[in-house]
């Protein structure tokens, strides 16, 4: 009888680990883990496994490309300026064009959490276009948070194709 019940809580357990529908959070509100942003944040960035893939177009984006973040930090990697870069050149070169920049973020984190990056890494790219000469009334920005991944997966694969921003056409 002993081990019935032993085996009952054992099986009881597993079922409540599998159940959970979020891994546990790696970093937080208040981890000390954030970036400090693009205007003095960790600049580049080699972690975070998405690499240099300025060459996906986000949607039907007339040519802007979707950018791309390290795990919990928002601030924009060199490959993620080239390709703001050349997005603003197709703004600069369409100039009835406005944007919605939407933040997209892997499913680790809560969905609070992961909401609130979201909007600091679209505000991030807006911020750079601003900067660089793009006119604040054609940019609008989102936060979807973890709730339209790009890849289903639940591997470090596809968490980096999930942490992006993408540029939709208004």
């Amino acid at each position: 009888m002993k081990k019935l019940s032993l085996m009952a809580v054992l099986v009881l357990a597993m079922a409540i680990g599998l159940g959970c529908p979020k891994q546990p959070t790696t970093g937080g509100p208040g981890s000390g883990r954030e970036g400090a942003g693009p205007a003095g944040g960790e600049q580049g960035g080699a972690g975070g496994g998405a690499g240099d893939r300025g060459d996906v177009t986000s949607g039907d984006a007339r040519g802007l490309k979707t950018i791309y973040f390290d795990f919990d930090k928002y601030n924009l990697r060199d490959d993620a300026r080239r390709v703001l870069d050349a997005n603003a050149e197709i703004l600069r070169n369409n100039p009835e064009m406005n944007i919605l920049i939407e933040g997209h973020c892997d499913e680790r984190g809560t969905d609070e959490y992961n909401l609130a990056l979201g909007e600091r890494r679209a505000q991030a790219a807006r911020e750079y276009l601003i900067r660089l000469g793009i006119d604040p009334s054609r940019i609008n920005v989102i936060s979807y948070g973890e709730e339209r991944p790009v890849a289903p997966g639940h591997d470090e694969e596809s968490w980096a194709l999930n942490r992006r921003g993408e540029f939709v056409p208004r």
